[in-house]
């Protein structure tokens, strides 16, 4: 039986190296470097502090954790300051601690599952792995399903905009009502550029920590087109209506590339699963045939460059079909 088990604990370390792999490859790119909004707006706010109550609930604060010293001693490291980011573009109310302790008590229920299931102490690696990396791939993924929401969402804004710059109305007016109107998550990322251009921060900077929130190349286009028509002169409210018309026609084209490239994905997924879940089936089928796999030395070298030419193979099928819209 302990034969028939040593695929299966294969299997799932297949599994936590592809997940751990897939978290590290959306974690790289460059989202190092954080605002420094809450220092200009205590510059801003603090002399008028002592004089009202309500004062103390001007300036911004990030969302505490459980930890709030470890939440500090974080925000001066790469590490918590892109977790931090991570869970702003996330839109949750937790702190960088909070994300820790639930990566440390999910990895300590899967070391200890894994364990109790497959009775192998060399199960809670593959364990704790996967569970460590639960947390960030729930909130990986929450954050990408609210930025396509923001995507979606961001062509009536910018109809919004014009609408609103046509009737007379000033660019920071304008931002005002998108963020009275406009519903989540389009609302509460204007409101944060209006109310930061309110107390104090330059427009400039203001709406380049829209653009670093929100990290979608549409939103930097509206930031450039903002920039340049301030500095230069020009018909704002048509340059934003040329902006949602590119944007809509942008989606157009991106569906039509979803549809060209689902077999492309259907083939990269039936290729990382079909060799594990085959190993699975022969090691119930003839355990003795598998366990020359596991028992010589021969065995474990294929079976670990099997599943390393996996995982690149895997990756390498989506670079392939992703593409750039």
């Amino acid at each position: 039986m302990d034969g028939m088990l040593v695929p299966v604990v294969m299997f799932v370390i297949g599994i936590a190296v592809v997940l751990g792999g897939y978290a590290i490859v959306a974690w790289l790119p460059g989202r190092m470097e954080r605002g420094r909004i809450d220092q200009r707006i205590a510059e801003v706010t603090t002399p008028y502090q002592h004089d009202t109550e309500s004062a103390s609930h001007i300036v911004k604060r990030g969302a505490q954790g459980v930890i709030p010293a470890l939440d500090r001693a974080a925000q001066d490291t790469p590490w918590g300051s892109t977790s931090a980011k991570l869970i702003e573009q996330a839109g949750m109310k937790i702190g960088v601690s909070t994300l820790l302790l639930a990566c440390a008590a999910t990895a300590g229920i899967c070391s200890f599952g894994a364990v109790a299931v497959f009775r192998l102490t060399l199960a809670a690696i593959p364990g704790s792995l996967l569970g460590g990396a639960l947390p960030y791939l729930m909130l990986m993924r929450r954050r990408t399903l609210r930025v396509r929401r923001f995507e979606e969402q961001f062509p009536e804004a910018l109809d919004l905009l014009s609408r609103a710059i046509r009737a007379g109305h000033a660019f920071t007016t304008a931002v005002g009502m998108v963020a009275d109107e406009a519903p989540d998550p389009i609302g509460p990322e204007f409101k944060k550029t209006f109310d930061e251009q309110n107390f104090g921060l330059p427009l400039k900077e203001a709406l380049g920590n829209l653009a670093q929130r929100v990290p979608l190349m549409d939103v930097h286009f509206f930031v450039t087109a903002v920039l340049i028509q301030r500095e230069t002169g020009g018909n704002l409210s048509e340059i934003l209506d040329n902006l949602s018309h590119v944007v809509r026609e942008r989606f157009k084209i991106l569906r039509q590339v979803r549809v060209y490239t689902a077999h492309g994905r259907l083939t990269g997924y039936v290729l990382l699963g079909l060799p594990a879940a085959l190993a699975v089936a022969l090691a119930f089928i003839n355990p003795s045939h598998m366990d020359l796999l596991f028992k010589e030395r021969m065995g474990q070298m294929m079976l670990m460059s099997a599943v390393v030419m996996q995982v690149v193979g895997y990756f390498w099928i989506r670079q392939v079909i992703k593409i750039e819209v």
